[in-house]
């Protein structure tokens, strides 16, 4: 009996097992816990490894941005001469041929002018005419006037020697006088016959003289005259050169009344009619080609050490998605950011500055092959990856 009452009982057994069977469980979920945050441990440091591994050997090789669009040089269509709009050949959207007709001005001023240029080159012309036949006649009179000087000289040659033989004719009465071998009337009529041949010699060289003096303005009136009609011909005649490039001026506007495409494109932004008066220079519509778009991607600053010219590059558009790739070339690099080239730069002249990255447009140029299959339209959003592996 004494044995039977030492021995516990069952309760006391059972409280005292249930502390060891908690330990033992939280033992278990905390060898499990560690089990699994061993093996988190292990995917992350492994995942880790793997990006480690695929920046060195691929990742670093590229930079991309979804930061980029389609552009394009567009063509601005401005009349070259106002007038009014006589048709208008395009629509909205349509697609256009480089040379196609756009649209065609009012040509009946345009004509009125080339026909009033056309009259004042054969006036020109005629008047070279006139000249031309002015200066041989002019030519003829020098000739003559070289003539009359030729019967000049041979006029003073003459009365030269009938002076002489007065001269000694009177010397030799004036000799014989004074033994009266001479008569009075005698003397008398040789020295009037010396005073005559004075006379006449005086008069033939105020006659050589003045045919040297018409000569001479006869000479100045061809000189004269050749300057005005030039060497060159009436090719080479200024008023008919003039009047020729008015007479192409002319031709010019009038050809200009027809407006044709400079390149082949997508007309956009009409913002002419038919009846319209336009001035030279107004914007009337835009023609964008889109077999030479372009991308301009902006990339971050800290993006761009190792991007050079020439290096390709991968794009996808939104709006083919991922199911087309495109193929280009960076070929040039901005001269300023994109906050610089703003319409209102930024100013932090207050001194609240605050460091941003900025984003420098790269052009990318397109294959052309790829966008004749897949045509790009301009502002279109543009992902795109550039392979630095080249440096």
């Amino acid at each position: 009996m004494a044995d039977a009452s030492v021995m516990p009982a069952p309760e006391t057994q059972a409280d005292d097992a249930a502390p060891a069977i908690d330990a033992e469980a939280d033992a278990a979920r905390k060898a499990k816990r560690k089990k699994y945050l061993t093996l988190i441990a292990a995917v992350v440091i492994a995942l880790g490894l793997i990006y480690a591994a695929w920046y060195v050997l691929v990742g670093s090789h590229y930079v991309s941005t979804d930061n980029a669009y389609v552009g394009a040089e567009v063509a601005q269509i401005t009349p070259m001469v106002g007038g009014q709009v006589a048709s208008v050949a395009v629509r909205e959207t349509q697609m256009v041929r480089a040379g196609e007709v756009l649209l065609r001005i009012d040509d009946a001023d345009a004509r009125i002018a080339l026909a009033q240029a056309e009259a004042d080159l054969a006036r020109a012309r005629n008047q070279y005419g006139q000249v031309s036949a002015t200066g041989g006649a002019l030519a003829a009179q020098v000739a003559a006037r070289e003539a009359e000087i030729t019967r000049a000289r041979a006029g003073v040659t003459s009365a030269e020697a009938q002076l002489r033989e007065a001269r000694i004719d009177l010397q030799r009465r004036r000799d014989l006088a004074p033994n009266g071998a001479v008569s009075g009337e005698e003397l008398t009529a040789a020295t009037s016959a010396y005073q005559t041949a004075q006379a006449n010699l005086q008069s033939a060289r105020a006659t050589l003289t003045q045919a040297m003096a018409a000569r001479k303005a006869a000479t100045g009136e061809l000189a004269a005259n050749r300057a005005v009609a030039g060497s060159a011909g009436a090719s080479g005649n200024p008023d008919v050169l003039a009047a020729q490039a008015r007479l192409d001026a002319a031709r010019l506007d009038l050809e200009r009344t027809v407006i044709r495409a400079p390149v082949g494109g997508i007309v956009a932004n009409k913002t002419v009619q038919v009846g319209q008066r336009v001035a030279a220079g107004t914007r009337v519509m835009e023609v964008i080609p889109l077999d030479r778009v372009y991308v301009d991607a902006n990339f971050k600053e800290s993006q761009l050490d190792d991007v050079r010219i020439g290096q390709p590059v991968t794009l996808t558009s939104d709006l083919y998605g991922d199911a087309v790739e495109y193929h280009g070339r960076v070929v040039g690099f901005a001269g300023a950011t994109g906050a610089a080239s703003a319409l209102i730069p930024a100013q932090n002249a207050t001194g609240n500055w605050i460091k941003v990255v900025q984003r420098l447009p790269i052009r990318i140029a397109l294959d052309p092959k790829q966008l004749a299959s897949h045509p790009l339209r301009v502002g279109l959003s543009m992902e795109a990856t550039v392979n630095v592996s080249d440096r």
